[in-house]
């Protein structure tokens, strides 16, 4: 398995940090901050489980807890905000990937919000699989308002013409409600 830097240069600790104070928990050092930090970003861009953490991030529990303080705080929302308006050479943009890669963890926490959040700011690569598998409550809410009139009596014809209609929609629903499962292989190949 690939090992990816995750060192955070200064431009891009100091692109990040006014996101991250504000929610951070009081009392700690910048220095420990930033060394939490690019232990998220370690695990995030690698498909090792937290218990992996090498020991030089620190302890692999301290900084899971860090990770979902910071995901209950709201940061992985405000950066995808940032993300979305920052300018091609702002050096959050640097950071893409990573942050990216470190919302696909944030979403089993943040749920089907969160989802629809990414979806809306176009940064798909945020999503933890292909979008064509994952729920789409926007598809659900315009099937919602789709009026299907009943078929009209006595014409042949109609009625097939009427359920290959229902069908379609039928499958267009289950598609909106996106797969229960998808396999693991599927969400480590989607980039």
């Amino acid at each position: 398995m690939a090992i990816h830097n995750s060192n955070i240069s200064n431009p891009q600790w100091s692109a990040l940090l006014p996101h991250l104070l504000p929610g951070a928990p009081q009392g700690r050092r910048l220095e420990e901050h930033r060394e939490r930090m690019e232990a998220i970003f370690f695990i995030a861009t690698s498909t090792l489980p937290w218990r992996a953490l090498p020991a030089c991030y620190g302890k692999a529990d301290t900084v899971s807890r860090y990770f979902r303080r910071l995901t209950h705080a709201g940061l992985w929302q405000k950066l995808l905000h940032a993300l979305a308006e920052a300018a091609p050479n702002h050096p959050l943009r640097q950071l893409e990937e990573k942050i990216l890669r470190a919302c696909r963890r944030a979403h089993r926490i943040l749920g089907l919000p969160f989802l629809v959040l990414i979806r809306r700011l176009n940064l798909r690569r945020a999503l933890p699989g292909p979008p064509w598998l994952l729920p789409n409550p926007l598809l659900s809410e315009t099937l919602a308002g789709v009026k299907i009139a009943p078929p009209p009596s006595g014409e042949y014809g109609h009625k097939t013409r009427h359920a290959r209609l229902l069908a379609a929609l039928r499958r267009l629903h289950r598609d909106a409600a996106g797969r229960r499962r998808i396999p693991r292989s599927v969400r480590l190949a989607w980039a």
